[in-house]
């Protein structure tokens, strides 16, 4: 008995055998082009955000993953803004740069007020009449207060030198520690201009805004994820108050806002409709644009909340595409049942998209996740796998149904080519209906004639009778010299396979009288082609391992329709059919040749020879004499005697008529 380490051992050599096989019928060039497809799937899966066009989809994907994920919450209490708005400019008088007498009104109203901290996303980029009266505030606010600065060299689009220097300058002449400066600078997408994250923050800058506002966590000073935005809870209610600042001008009015003031973080800018106006993940849904105040607030919230989002390390994202392409190519070559394909292609498509998505719910910053990718990956592997599978498949497909059809009818090659299942190769139990053919004097022939022309004649002759066999839907079994073995039922069975196997062999037995005419006088006569057909159970299936098929039959029928063709030389006949074959054929031209004990068997058998449909009437008046016979008459005999002086040339049937002298009646003749 084999030992655990020799079974291993066999078996890795097996799976090295198949694997071997498997590249020998892929092939290099092929085999070659679908590696490298899969590694393109591979990096797309991974670098999709770095791809232009792919790029404009990913972000697409995260808008919308952001929205959805964005909390809806109620106003929130601890952040106000103060704003200039289209009535401001209106009744000022003055667009920009905004006026800042107004500004000078609203700090003082608003710093007795005790709020938190003031923030202002304002620019004091140039000289204004109102200006000492903005430095005069500046000097005696109390509050906390972080004044807008921009530099040339981080935002030289909006911010020219000389604006810069005026900004430092006018810094300078508050003189008053309270009053610092903080970066309003905004880092938005460069291709479609959406703010989506927090922009850097440069040594060279202060602290951005929010950062300046609150101090205590340093966290932020390097964060570079995601802005966090939410949703308002109420249509009617922003999520965060806006308060225009002309209120905070007249002291009576501005008392009654008092509880929007204190002890909250106050940030001052522009909510004007043209002015200072960004687009965000939601502006794809809504349209709408969010002001550049807002976004700070939304950054003062986020700080606050002390939400930063984890950000995907690059080691998930090779997992994520690691694991995505393989699933496509390992689905496309599944050869799933439609149904199961489906739910496994619906499954894949909701973890596809919901992974993405659970990982913005729970807090994970997904813009570099690439969904998109993803799904094209997927796509691109499932296509080189599935590519390369078919037309491996096609080509074993080609071979399988050329290596079928010679030995199985081509309706049934089809059938098992859609169901290889059909195709049993561990061997079942069916009841076919199997024949067996001989050609008389062959051997005789193949002595007298050089081998080349014996080959020659013998493939003539199995081709054609191979034809036969396939042409009324027989499956082939093998060629034992000039024989043929072939059988009806299986792999598939038809409900009229008996009169197809009936057919075959009386075309068969036509067919050998035409070849068995020499077609010159150097061959010798050939003799009949001898058959017999029985029905009965086999098992059938492949014999022989599973790498050398051999699709055959074995069992008692198959050795009753060997004994039959044999007993046809002893009975003077062409063709015998047993009983249980003839019960299940229809038709009617099948005269009765008695009863007979087969050589090597136990059980006698009724047997039959086809004889032509003009002969009817012979066949029902010997179906009644052998009746008679059997049942004792004594006259049978002699009436049989007569039919059989009407036809000289029956072989066949003077042979029954010795036959049934020898044994009386209800008994049967023995073959030896």
């Amino acid at each position: 008995m084999p030992d655990a380490s020799s079974e291993t051992v066999a078996g890795s050599r097996f799976s090295r055998a198949e694997l071997r096989r498997t590249l020998r019928r892929i092939g290099l060039w092929r085999l070659a082009a679908t590696i490298l497809f899969l590694l393109l799937a591979m990096l797309f899966a991974r670098f999709s955000w770095s791809v232009p066009l792919a790029r404009d989809a990913e972000r697409a994907l995260y808008d919308f993953r952001a929205v959805l994920a964005s909390p809806h919450v109620e106003q929130d209490k601890r952040i106000t803004l103060v704003v200039y708005t289209d009535d401001t400019l209106r009744a000022t008088g003055k667009r920009s740069p905004l006026d800042r007498a107004v500004l000078a009104r609203a700090l003082r109203t608003l710093d007795a007020m005790k709020p938190k901290a003031i923030g202002i996303d304002i620019l004091i980029d140039q000289a204004q009449p109102e200006d000492a009266e903005l430095i005069a505030a500046f000097r005696a606010i109390k509050t906390p207060t972080y004044l807008g600065f921009a530099s040339n060299a981080t935002n030289g689009t909006f911010m020219q030198l000389w604006q810069e220097e005026f900004l430092r300058g006018f810094l300078r002449s508050i003189h008053s520690a309270t009053v610092k400066p903080a970066s309003i600078r905004f880092e938005a997408d460069k291709e479609d201009n959406v703010e989506r994250s927090w922009p850097s923050q440069p040594a060279t800058l202060p602290p951005l805004l929010a950062n300046a506002m609150v101090p205590f966590h340093p966290a932020f000073r390097d964060y570079r994820g995601s802005i966090r935005y939410r949703l308002p809870l109420y249509e009617d209610r922003g999520v965060f108050n806006k308060l225009p600042i002309d209120l905070f001008a007249l002291p009576a009015i501005a008392d009654q806002l008092r509880s929007k003031i204190e002890g909250r973080y106050v940030l001052i800018g522009g909510d004007i409709s043209d002015v200072d106006q960004f687009e965000t993940p939601a502006t794809r849904i809504s349209g709408e644009t969010t002001t550049g105040l807002e976004i700070h607030a939304t950054m003062l919230a986020q700080l606050l909340d002390d939400v930063r989002l984890t950000i995907i390390p690059g080691w998930a994202l090779w997992l994520g595409a690691l694991l995505i392409v393989p699933a496509g190519a390992l689905t496309s070559l599944g050869e799933l049942a439609p149904l199961r394909l489906a739910a496994v292609l619906i499954g894949q498509l909701l973890l596809g998209l919901g992974i993405p998505v659970w990982l913005q719910f729970s807090g994970v910053d997904t813009q570099e996740l690439p969904m998109f990718g993803w799904a094209v990956g997927w796509i691109f592997a499932f296509a080189a796998a599935g590519t390369a599978a078919k037309a491996v498949g096609s080509e074993e497909r080609l071979f399988a149904q050329a290596a079928l059809g010679k030995y199985l009818p081509r309706d049934v090659v089809q059938q098992i080519l859609r169901d290889p299942e059909q195709l049993a190769l561990h061997g079942e139990k069916r009841r076919i209906f199997a024949l067996f053919t001989d050609l008389e004097g062959f051997t005789k022939l193949s002595h007298a004639i050089p081998p080349e022309l014996v080959a020659t004649l013998l493939n003539r002759y199995l081709d054609m009778m191979s034809e036969i066999v396939l042409k009324h839907g027989g499956t082939l079994d093998k060629f034992v010299g000039d024989a043929v073995v072939a059988f009806w039922g299986a792999p598939i069975a038809r409900p009229d396979d008996g009169d197809r196997a009936l057919r075959a062999a009386i075309e068969m037995h036509e067919a050998g009288e035409g070849f068995r005419r020499p077609s010159s006088d150097a061959l010798p006569a050939l003799g009949r082609t001898r058959i017999g057909l029985h029905c009965g159970d086999a098992v059938v299936g492949n014999f022989g391992g599973e790498d050398r098929i051999q699709y055959t039959a074995l069992g008692d029928a198959m050795n009753t329709a060997s004994r039959l063709e044999a007993a046809n030389k002893r009975l003077g006949t062409a063709i015998l059919i047993s009983q249980q074959a003839r019960e299940r054929i229809q038709q009617s031209a099948l005269r009765p040749l008695g009863r007979i004990l087969l050589r090597g068997r136990s059980t006698p058998v009724d047997i039959f020879e086809p004889v032509d449909a003009a002969e009817n009437p012979h066949v029902t008046d010997l179906t009644a004499l052998l009746r008679r016979f059997d049942d004792g008459d004594p006259h049978a005999i002699a009436d049989l005697e007569k039919v059989s002086e009407a036809r000289p040339d029956d072989r066949a049937l003077a042979q029954l008529l010795d036959r049934l002298r020898k044994i009386g009646p209800g008994g049967y003749f023995v073959l030896d």
